[in-house]
């Protein structure tokens, strides 16, 4: 009798999967060891020293970039969040409507549209802009932030969301709570790991920009990602691995707290 066939069991592709994570890895791998490397190559390795990192630290160029980084992150993850958890809260605690379904297609269109058209329209509008009214500061670079981060901020939450049971706000309405206090009170304490993911994935995704941010940027406004594709057009020298070393492990960091914090409770 011929042996039956079996999910389970299929043949070389733990050796693809094994390939592939190589592939996506080892130039990461690479780029941290080299990190360290005492030396100004970063293809030859000259000792173990943190002297990149001490040199990245005391950079004004670097300190600038990353504040600017910072301050853009969270003000655009805020409001990306508040944003998002307003949609996720009208989309879900509704009955299905004729029009829900564009709803969600046009609160996630920034994920669906190639990031390079969004950079090109946000130019060409904000360049208009520009010209109106004279303003060229950081606002342009956080409504555009905002705007692609409110779809990773809103998944998590329309998915926390979408797991809650009604019960409890059921329960509370029937005890003549308001609603915002029904919100205040039982919705947003059981949904708070949701929005925290949220902002922190919004949060990432802004930091990590670099196509965006570069067509919308005035001058003197560098982002550290920004910086860092300039400083590659340039010369490349550890320094750029110190810093992206920091850069991978801070977004780790998040990402880790993000799947923590997205995880439904047992």
């Amino acid at each position: 009798m011929s042996k039956g066939f079996s999910i389970t069991a299929m043949p070389g592709f733990s050796v693809v999967a094994l390939l592939c994570f190589a592939v996506l890895y080892l130039p990461v791998a690479t780029l941290v060891f080299y990190a360290f490397n005492a030396g100004v190559s970063v293809a030859v390795w000259e000792g173990f020293s943190l002297r990149w990192f001490e040199s990245a630290w005391q950079n004004t160029a670097v300190q600038e970039a990353t504040i600017r980084s910072a301050v853009i992150a969270v003000v655009a993850a805020t409001i990306a969040t508040v944003t998002a958890t307003m949609a996720a809260i009208a989309t879900t605690r509704t009955a299905p409507y004729r029009g829900l379904t564009f709803k969600y297609a046009f609160i996630n269109q920034p994920l669906m549209v190639p990031e390079i058209v969004t950079a090109v329209a946000l130019l060409i509008v904000f360049s208009r802009i520009k010209i109106w009214t004279g303003y060229s500061g950081l606002g342009y670079i956080i409504a555009a932030h905002t705007a692609f981060c409110i779809p990773f901020a809103y998944m998590p939450i329309r998915a926390r969301l979408e797991g809650m049971d009604l019960t409890l706000e059921r329960a509370a309405a029937d005890l003549y709570a308001p609603p915002w206090q029904a919100f205040r009170r039982v919705t947003l304490p059981i949904l708070w790991p949701g929005i925290l993911a949220g902002f922190m994935l919004a949060f990432v995704i802004s930091l990590d920009d670099v196509v965006i941010t570069e067509f919308v940027k005035s001058a003197g406004q560098e982002t550290l990602p920004t910086y860092m594709l300039g400083q590659l057009k340039r010369s490349v020298t550890p320094e750029i691995n110190a810093i992206s070393t920091v850069f991978l492990g801070i977004s780790i960091l998040l990402v880790t707290m993000f799947f923590f914090m997205s995880r439904k409770k047992a």
